[in-house]
């Protein structure tokens, strides 16, 4: 007996913005991103999430706020 359970996650990005500050690694400017994240079982969407991500547009690393 062989049970398979398939689980996937996507993330689509709704939009970005400048935001406020500097990167403190390189200096560049920072952008806000909206992301909406969707978990799927078995091909089902079963949880939607929008979460809003922060990173640098000149080096590209991701920022968190603290």
């Amino acid at each position: 007996m062989c049970l398979v359970f398939v689980c996937d996650e996507e993330e689509r990005v709704l939009g970005r913005q400048q935001a406020p500050g500097a990167c403190p690694y390189c200096g560049g400017m920072v952008q806000a991103i909206d992301v909406e994240i969707q978990w799927r079982f078995c091909f089902l969407p079963f949880c939607f999430k929008t979460k809003r991500r922060y990173c640098c547009s000149m080096c590209s690393r991701r920022l968190k706020v603290v």
